[in-house]
């Protein structure tokens, strides 16, 4: 069982830090993205940066007018197709036996279904598809669908260790429901973002700028004097 963080602590003060971010960073509201678009974006995502996703996405898409082209098309062209996102020869299978399953299962390409399903069933059943676990799958349905599902990328991560909303030594696949149950439903798009440009901006891996951080004084790294040993 993975280790579980103090829940009263971090849903006390949780609004707090909540409100300081979004003072600093903004709300972002949501707009739905494409279902399909969101879950091969994500596939090309993986071990990788967002730039060369995108760049390896925008060469599928110039290529491939469908998805059914996309399923068809020859292995090797694909994965040719999408190498400027890295790891081609993994992602282009994944990608089309994602594809493929979709199109058994539904008829269609098309995940738009999974905005009518309760959270817990969709996430299931996003993850039985090839190359998709539970970080993929909250990103389809939190940004795809405004679907109740917070995921957990590596500043999500990071930022939620360090403030003492996640235990030291959980995995990030583990973080998913611990966020899930301290963070609002509500909430979980817009805290989400913000947890990301606060990890980017000043709780970075290397050398966070605590001394200019608007939650330090919730913030158990900052508390605990570790910021100081990591200057």
């Amino acid at each position: 069982m993975p280790p579980q963080p103090n829940y009263d602590a971090a849903r006390a003060k949780y609004p707090l830090i909540a409100q300081a971010l979004e003072a600093r960073y903004g709300r972002k509201t949501f707009k739905p993205h494409d279902g399909m678009d969101e879950l091969v974006s994500c596939i090309l995502s993986q071990s990788t940066t967002d730039a060369n996703r995108d760049r390896g996405f925008t060469a599928l898409k110039a290529r491939y007018a469908t998805w059914a082209e996309v399923h068809h098309a020859p292995p090797e062209e694909l994965i040719d197709t999408i190498r400027p996102a890295g790891l081609a020869n993994s992602k282009g299978p994944r990608i089309q036996g994602a594809l493929a399953q979709i199109y058994a299962e539904r008829g269609e390409y098309s995940i738009d279904f999974l905005r009518d399903l309760p959270p817990d069933e969709a996430k299931a059943w996003l993850m039985r598809l090839p190359g998709v676990g539970p970080k993929t799958a909250a990103i389809v349905l939190c940004f795809g669908y405004g679907v109740p599902a917070f995921p957990v990328d590596t500043h999500v991560h990071r930022v939620g260790m360090r403030i003492g909303f996640l235990p030291a030594k959980i995995s990030a696949d583990d973080a998913h429901p611990v966020m899930e149950a301290i963070v609002p439903p509500e909430d979980y798009y817009a805290f989400h973002l913000q947890m990301i440009y606060h990890g980017r901006d000043l709780c970075r891996a290397r050398g966070p700028l605590c001394q200019a951080c608007p939650i330090q004084q919730w913030c158990d790294f900052y508390l605990s004097g570790a910021s100081a040993a990591d200057k």
